[in-house]
């Protein structure tokens, strides 16, 4: 089994997470490879907190220039974890509103 750092990569930071953050959901960047449950479980260990449910998005690649040198950016895979109504609210992004 992974570690919780090995799944949950980043917290996104957006105005768009921080909105979501009051309704008690929280955005962050995950390993393209991490299942739900093993995105819950992840949350759960880091944070000491209760996931009610996980949604995933797998961002495409896009493709991108810098003058004549052109390429894409990466791929990459968000999850939106919402919390218990009962669970305690995620400090880190307390600190942040």
């Amino acid at each position: 089994m992974r570690n919780y750092g090995d799944i949950i990569i980043r917290p996104i930071i957006s105005e768009m997470s921080m909105d979501l953050a009051s309704e008690k959901k929280y955005v962050f960047e995950v390993a393209t490879d991490a299942t739900k449950p093993e995105i819950a479980t992840a949350v759960e260990e880091a944070f000491k907190v209760s996931v009610a449910s996980v949604n995933t998005i797998n961002c495409k690649r896009k493709p991108k220039r810098m003058g004549v040198h052109s390429g894409y950016t990466a791929a990459w895979k968000k999850a939106v974890v919402t919390l218990t109504e009962k669970s305690n609210t995620i400090e880190f992004f307390d600190s942040m509103m």
